[in-house]
C-alpha cells in the first residue's frame, strides 16, 4: 500500500516539475532579471515605446556670476517638463526597424519636433523636419534623406562592415553586460520585489513580477565602489571578447589602457577620496528603476525616476535634477507591422541632392 503511494507521489511530483516550470513560477528578483535579459535574445520583432521627462531642472550658479543667468533661465524654461519620445517597430529578419522620434520642448520658446526614422541592414532614411529659425529649402520637408551606409564609409576611407549593424549582436552584448553587473550588487542591499497592483503598470500591461533595484544615500557610496572596482574591468573584458570585435570596431589596446588606469593604485586612492565627502556633493532624494516581468519572462516595462542634487560646495553651485524614463515591449515576436515602410521615389531625397539644395540658398 504504501509502495504504491510512494510511486504515485513520485509520479504526481514527475508531472508537477513538468508543467509548473510553464506557470510563471516567481523568481529571486536577481535571477528574474537575469532569465528576462536572455529572453530578450529570443526577440525576432516589438513594437516599443520609450519616454524620458524631464520633470525638475535647477540651476543656482553661486559665484559664477549673473551673466549667466538668463541664458540659464532661457534654457530651464525650454527643458523644464521637456519630453522626449520614441515609438518603434523593429524585425531581425531582414532586418527593419522603423522609428519616430518627438521632442517637445516646453516654457516661452515652446516647440515641437518629430523626426520619423527608418534603418534597414546597409540605408538609413531620415524625414527632414520643418525646423523654427533654421532655414531648411521647402522642396525637401517632409522628404526622407536616404543614407547609404556602405558609401558613407568608402567616403570615409573605411570599409562598410554590416556586423557594426547586428542588432542581435547588440543584444547578446547588452545582456552579457548586464549580467555581469547585477552579479556583483547583493540581492539584499539593492533589489526588491514589488506587487505588480502597486507598480503603477501602464494599461494593457501584465505582469507576474515586478523587480526593483535601487540606490539611496545609505548605499551610493558601496554603490559606485561595486561598479567601478568590481564590475567596470569585467564589463571591459567582455569588450574586448572576439565575438564582439567586428560589431565594436575597438582596438584591444584602448581597452587594455582602460583597464589599467581604473585598476591603478592612483585612481582607487581618488576614489576612495571623493567618496569620503561624497554627501557633501551627492543628495539622492531617488533613484529606482523598475522592471515588469510577463508571464513568458519577457522585460515587457521598464520604469527609471531618478531625483538627485549635485552640489560644488567651494563655488557655490547646486544642481537639482528629476527625470522620470520608461519602456515598453508589445506584439513580441508577432509579424512586424510597419507604418512608415522603406521610403522610395519622390519621397526620397539624397545626401548629395540635400547638399546642393543648400548650396543653391547660399548664394542669394
Amino acid at each position: 500500500m504504501f509502495k504504491k503511494w510512494g510511486i504515485s507521489a513520485a509520479a504526481l511530483l514527475l508531472t508537477a516539475a513538468v508543467i509548473l516550470p510553464g506557470c510563471a513560477s516567481k523568481q529571486e528578483p536577481k535571477e528574474a532579471l537575469s532569465a528576462a535579459a536572455s529572453e530578450v535574445l529570443t526577440m525576432k520583432s516589438y513594437e516599443s515605446k520609450s519616454k524620458m521627462v524631464i520633470n525638475n531642472l535647477t540651476i543656482d550658479a553661486g559665484s559664477a556670476g549673473e551673466e549667466a543667468d538668463a541664458m540659464t533661465s532661457q534654457v530651464l524654461s525650454m527643458l523644464k517638463n521637456a519630453e522626449f519620445t520614441v515609438d518603434s517597430v523593429y524585425q531581425a529578419e531582414p532586418m527593419q526597424t522603423e522609428a519616430t522620434l518627438v521632442l517637445n520642448l516646453k516654457g516661452d520658446m515652446a516647440m515641437s519636433f518629430t523626426i520619423p526614422m527608418v534603418m534597414t541592414k546597409e540605408k538609413m532614411y531620415v524625414k527632414v523636419p520643418s525646423i523654427p529659425f533654421f532655414p531648411i529649402p521647402e522642396t525637401i520637408v517632409g522628404k526622407f534623406l536616404e543614407l547609404d551606409l556602405k558609401e558613407l564609409a568608402e567616403q570615409e576611407g573605411a570599409e562598410f562592415n554590416p556586423a557594426t549593424m547586428d542588432t542581435q549582436k547588440a543584444q547578446q552584448l547588452s545582456n552579457e553586460v548586464l549580467n555581469t553587473l547585477l552579479g556583483e550588487y547583493d540581492q539584499e542591499k539593492y533589489f526588491n520585489d514589488i506587487k505588480p497592483k502597486d507598480a503603477n503598470l501602464p494599461e494593457g500591461v501584465e505582469a507576474k513580477q515586478v523587480v526593483q533595484f535601487q540606490v539611496t544615500n545609505d548605499n551610493v557610496k558601496e554603490a559606485i565602489t561595486i561598479l567601478v572596482n568590481n564590475a567596470l574591468p569585467k564589463i571591459i573584458d567582455i569588450l574586448g571578447k572576439d565575438e564582439y570585435k567586428e560589431m565594436l570596431q575597438i582596438e584591444p589596446a584602448d581597452l587594455a589602457d582602460a583597464k589599467k588606469e581604473i585598476q591603478s593604485g592612483d585612481t582607487k586612492a581618488e576614489l576612495d577620496k571623493a567618496l569620503v565627502d561624497l554627501n557633501k556633493y551627492l543628495t539622492i532624494n531617488q533613484f529606482h528603476f523598475n522592471t515588469a516581468i510577463d508571464k513568458d519572462n519577457f522585460p515587457v516595462y521598464q520604469d527609471l525616476l531618478m531625483d538627485i542634487k549635485v552640489n560644488n560646495p567651494e563655488e557655490g553651485v547646486n544642481v537639482g535634477l528629476s527625470l522620470s524614463g520608461s519602456n515598453q515591449y508589445s506584439k513580441i515576436n508577432e509579424k512586424a507591422a510597419f507604418k512608415i515602410g522603406i521610403p522610395q521615389g519622390e519621397e526620397v531625397v539624397t545626401l548629395k541632392e540635400l547638399e546642393e539644395q543648400f548650396g543653391s540658398m547660399s548664394t542669394y
